[in-house]
């Protein structure tokens, strides 16, 4: 396997073409090792359906929570796996399934948890503040279950809180975007500590911001989609975006 390049974290431009050629290539990709994206899919969509039937089963939506809580711990591995893939694809080696899940596995003694650790403590604020806006707009609100009583949201208080969260959600969800989108591919590809890889990835995507911020919302948007059909639709998209991202990471790097 390729060594990996000693703390060497410089990103360069990103071009409209470049997206383009991320996704070619994470399409071509994904047709040459269909296996692994199938195994990543797989994890992803038996986490989400269990949750689902769990939620439904016992009518508690705190589930849900724990499901938003724990996918940070563990998706960036299940990323890893991906980004190998195109990283072995890329230099001509071998796929070899032990040894690529061998390294997802070996990033636990590496710097990608506490990346994950971060991601993590994002979230957990995010949630503090969603329950600070909702008692903020909402909290004298006569209601007996916030499942029952939609109509409290089209109250005024309910728009604006609505308008508010969403607001804040996105700026949050940007903020994770930026600190992770490069940082992840660059922490399996060179060794660098998480916090360099982070400041790396928010200064990309600051240098290139309405490019990126479009890509991640592209991104969003077709994961959302795909999650409809019973989250049966990532077993395209999760593939195609994992393997994309390691492109759209190469492109970076190649400009620095």
């Amino acid at each position: 396997m390729k060594p990996k390049e000693q703390g060497v974290t410089s990103l360069g431009a990103v071009t409209f073409y470049d997206l383009k050629s991320a996704l070619y290539k994470g399409w071509a990709d994904m047709r040459r090792a269909p296996l692994y994206g199938g195994v990543v899919a797989s994890i992803c969509v038996a986490f989400g359906l269990l949750l689902l039937w769990v939620t439904l089963a016992t009518g508690k939506s705190y589930w849900l929570v724990f499901a938003a809580v724990g996918f940070p711990l563990f998706g960036p591995f299940t990323a890893v796996a991906l980004y190998e893939v195109s990283h072995r694809l890329d230099y001509g080696e071998p796929l070899v399934f032990s040894e690529i899940f061998g390294v997802v596995l070996g990033q636990a003694r590496r710097q990608l948890p506490s990346l994950c650790a971060i991601i993590l403590m994002v979230f957990l604020f995010w949630f503090f503040l969603a329950h600070m806006i909702f008692a903020l707009f909402l909290g004298l609100s006569t209601m007996t279950n916030v499942s029952t009583s939609l109509e409290v949201y089209l109250s005024s208080d309910g728009l604006i809180m609505i308008a508010v969260g969403s607001l804040v959600g996105a700026l949050f969800a940007l903020l994770l975007f930026m600190i992770t989108v490069f940082a992840l591919p660059m922490l399996l590809d060179r060794e660098v500590d998480f916090v360099s890889a982070m400041i790396a990835s928010f200064t990309a995507v600051q240098n290139n911001l309405i490019l990126l911020v479009f890509w991640g919302a592209f991104i969003a948007v077709l994961t959302f989609l795909a999650m409809l059909p019973a989250f049966f639709g990532l077993y395209l998209v999760l593939p195609l975006f994992g393997h994309a991202s390691w492109h759209l990471y190469r492109a970076a790097q190649a400009r620095a």
